[in-house]
């Protein structure tokens, strides 16, 4: 999100994202003229009939909808508001509403088709072209991406979190190129965006550019001092550099003044996995009470079930390991990293036939990610965490 080690920014699940420009557009939605979609008195009055008869009242809906809506609970919604569409007094927040829960379930055909509709219907907003983008982004159209994107930025072109937005939806669908263009638009409108710079140093370092990535987190770092994404971003690039004591002392600090987001916790406790702690230390100790803060903040982040399924693993405690692992695994089903720790941790659980199971797809993996090296350098390459986590207790014996 974006889907991916995944890092954006200060980037919340794609959901939460999502939710965020549902906020704005809530503000929006006052400020329009009351209107259902049935015209002519014959209309409404079968639109009251049908209400009464069915027992629903339509506006209770779109207020259940777009309470689920609030909370990120977006398949639980999506019957609310479609039993609200076409029968309330602002439908452009039930069809709204609706295509941002599509968006947040993955229905990305059925979220383009609403958003597209309401685009027709004069609702051409900034937050319907970001909204789009992000769908068409979900759908592998990315020219259409790009063109809702630029749509959006000529309505608001200095709105940070449009940029940001749609930046991390490339993420979690692992576009990062696509994603390197979408940063190239916001950069364009601001440039001196730490944020931007931090989201550009990602894809970059996803693409295996860590020495065309440096200066864009060092200067996401020197536009934002004191701040959160300055911390994210110093951490973030002594980890890739290998420097762990120093990725440390950073994100410890960091979060000693309060700042906790899952990617900042997620790096401390790689860096502290990464410095040799072992079961039982105060370290190891932390990085365990730092990957369950993050785990717990951002479920929907296979970097932070990684991490710390390995850490369990290490600490004996199998049965957890395979728990976060799994999770990683529905998350992120094509990382290496995933399967070469939970090979060992059905293993040791006694699953010879998972075991197998999962070095079957490691090999399987391996051999994929090689060929696309071969074929095409550079693009859709796995990130950093792979590789790291990949190092933490795989010795696998074929069973």
């Amino acid at each position: 999100m974006m889907k991916r080690f995944q890092i954006t920014c200060i980037s919340e699940a794609t959901a939460l994202l999502v939710i965020s420009i549902f906020c704005v557009a809530l503000a929006a939605q006052n400020q329009l003229p009351n209107k259902r979609i049935p015209t002519g008195q014959n209309s409404l009055s079968q639109t009251a009939d049908s209400t009464q008869t069915s027992g629903i009242d339509p506006e209770q809906e779109l207020q259940r909808g777009t309470a689920l809506t609030r909370r990120a609970s977006f398949a639980e919604a999506i019957p609310h508001l479609l039993a609200a569409r076409g029968r309330v007094a602002n439908e452009y927040a039930a069809t709204f509403n609706l295509a941002l829960c599509y968006l947040g379930t993955n229905q990305f055909k059925s979220a383009i088709d609403l958003l597209k509709a309401l685009r027709g219907s004069g609702h051409d907003s900034a937050d319907v072209e970001n909204l789009l983008s992000q769908a068409y982004v979900g759908n592998s159209q990315p020219d259409d991406a790009l063109e809702a994107l630029e749509k959006a930025a000529a309505l608001t072109p200095r709105n940070e979190k449009l940029y940001a937005f749609v930046a991390d939806a490339c993420a979690d669908r692992k576009q990062y190129r696509l994603g390197l263009k979408v940063v190239a638009v916001g950069l364009q409108h601001m440039p001196q965006s730490a944020r931007l710079h931090y989201e550009r140093a990602v894809f970059l370092t996803q693409l295996d550019a860590l020495d065309q990535a440096k200066p864009d987190f060092e200067l996401a770092a020197k536009l934002a001092p004191g701040t959160e994404i300055a911390a994210l971003a110093s951490a973030h690039e002594h980890l890739l550099s290998g420097d762990i004591p120093e990725t440390i002392r950073i994100a410890r600090e960091a979060v000693r003044q309060g700042f906790e987001n899952p990617a900042l916790l997620t790096i401390l406790g790689e860096a502290l996995i990464r410095s040799g702690a072992s079961p039982g230390q105060p370290d190891f100790l932390e990085a365990q009470s730092v990957l369950n803060k993050a785990v717990a903040k951002q479920p929907q982040d296979p970097a932070s079930q990684i991490a710390l399924g390995s850490l369990d693993l290490n600490a004996g405690q199998i049965e957890s390991a395979i728990q976060h692992l799994e999770s990683a695994r529905q998350l992120d089903p094509e990382n290496p990293a995933v399967y070469a720790n939970l090979a060992k941790a059905y293993q040791k659980h006694g699953d010879a036939q998972l075991a197998q199971n999962a070095l079957t797809k490691l090999e399987q993996l391996n051999q994929q990610q090689a060929d696309r090296i071969n074929s095409a350098p550079g693009d859709r390459k796995f990130g950093y965490a792979s590789p790291n986590l990949a190092g933490h207790g795989v010795e696998i014996q074929k069973p």
